[in-house]
């Protein structure tokens, strides 16, 4: 008999990659499918991270690199966190992965036990979740709303801490809100977290350079936190290299350590040549790649005028990525007109999909059912049809 194990069968397909699919799927058929699901940026990978690429591989860099990656690259992204972050670790602090999610995974393996919780800020990125089923761990997720800009308050984060707690996890700039947490309220969480000494936090800022307000802001400078935080980043979303697959971590030296052992069993060193085109990324003044940002923000306030026009979307300011994540509640109930009833976000991405062409992600997927995520790293011309034909589909409930 054939049978696939019990966890296979329990984790359930990604949904950002599952909408992904289906659209591929649709245009390979001759539709007409503007894709608004997946966190990839539209622009190409910097001229100076192709040259580096092309130089790794003329100087034969095609052997089996450290497990914890090209010690010239764990350098350079020292110096990156001190430049950017003011963050100070070792080259041994370093452990660069197969992207970043490689990198969050090794983390959750690394530390936590089926005894264990792990309190994750919702909407969460969709993977989360799957990394702590993996673990055994129980998942506790703290959820803000819209109406907070999706951004939790230290006494909710009081509330959903215990003595079973191992990790807090987090992004930010967040995927699938947008929302950045600032200065303040980070060291606000900080204050919580230093009665909780066991809790290791895992802060996610793969999305750094995407930001709108005035800066970014580790977690890891807070003092309440010395020695208990694991910044995670990588070049997939600031610098368009999503297929070069780079990720990284700093961590204290013990977590660096187990995360390194953990990779060495199931991929060992991540692609020297890709490593090298990080190598440059990093190194780079951040400045070079702010035109993305930049037109990533007048996308922003396009769609956002776009959808505040269209009945029944709740919808806040996003600060950061490129995602911006309404709140649909006031279209469920609502019929189509072949007569069936939105009872979820997940029944209306379906719908917009059928009657439009329009391919978006259930906030289901992120822990928000009444909500949906939209991506707008895509060009403008395609985000304003996409905006015409959701309104126009919206008309169409009764």
């Amino acid at each position: 008999m054939q049978e696939t194990s019990a966890f296979i069968n329990r984790i359930e397909e990604s949904e950002t990659l599952a909408a992904a699919r289906i659209a591929r799927e649709l245009k390979q058929q001759g539709k007409d499918v503007i894709a608004l699901n997946l966190g990839e940026p539209d622009f190409p990978a910097p001229d100076f991270v192709k040259q580096a690429a092309i130089k790794a591989v003329e100087d034969d860099y095609s052997k089996y690199p450290p497990v914890n990656g090209l010690l010239e690259l764990r350098e350079a992204i020292c110096n990156k966190f001190k430049r950017d972050n003011a963050l100070e670790f070792t080259p041994n602090q370093i452990v660069v992965s197969t992207g970043a999610k490689q990198s969050l995974v090794n983390v959750v393996l690394s530390l936590v036990n089926p005894e264990d919780e792990v309190v994750v800020f919702t909407p969460y990125w969709v993977s989360y979740k799957a990394m702590v089923d993996l673990s055994g761990a129980t998942f506790v997720p703290v959820s803000a709303g819209v109406e907070q800009d999706f951004k939790v308050t230290p006494n909710q984060l009081k509330a959903a801490l215990s003595e079973k707690t191992r990790l807090l996890m987090f992004s930010s700039p967040c995927n699938p809100t947008g929302s950045v947490y600032s200065q303040e309220e980070l060291e606000a969480i900080a204050e919580v977290l230093k009665d909780y000494p066991r809790v290791v936090v895992v802060s996610d800022e793969i999305y750094e350079h995407i930001n709108f307000t005035a800066a970014h802001y580790s977690i890891g400078r807070c003092e309440a936190l010395k020695d208990r935080v694991v910044t995670v980043n990588g070049v997939s979303k600031s610098f368009a290299m999503t297929g070069y697959r780079i990720g990284y971590i700093g961590a204290p030296q013990w977590i660096a350590n187990a995360c390194n052992k953990l990779q060495g069993q199931f991929t060992s060193g991540a692609n020297a040549v890709a490593q090298m085109a990080a190598k440059a990324a990093v190194e780079a003044n951040p400045e070079q790649v702010y035109f993305m940002r930049d037109d990533f923000k007048k996308r922003r306030d396009l769609v956002k005028a776009g959808l505040e026009k269209i009945p029944g979307f709740t919808v806040n300011q996003p600060t950061g990525a490129f995602y911006i994540f309404p709140d649909v509640s006031g279209l469920l109930g609502k019929t189509t007109p072949d007569g069936k009833t939105l009872h979820n976000a997940g029944d209306f991405c379906e719908y917009i999909l059928q009657d439009t062409y329009v391919s978006l992600v259930t906030g289901a997927a992120f822990g928000a059912p009444n909500c949906i995520r939209i991506s707008y790293a895509t060009a403008t011309p395609l985000l304003k049809e996409a905006l015409q034909r959701i309104a126009a589909a919206v008309e169409k409930l009764g």
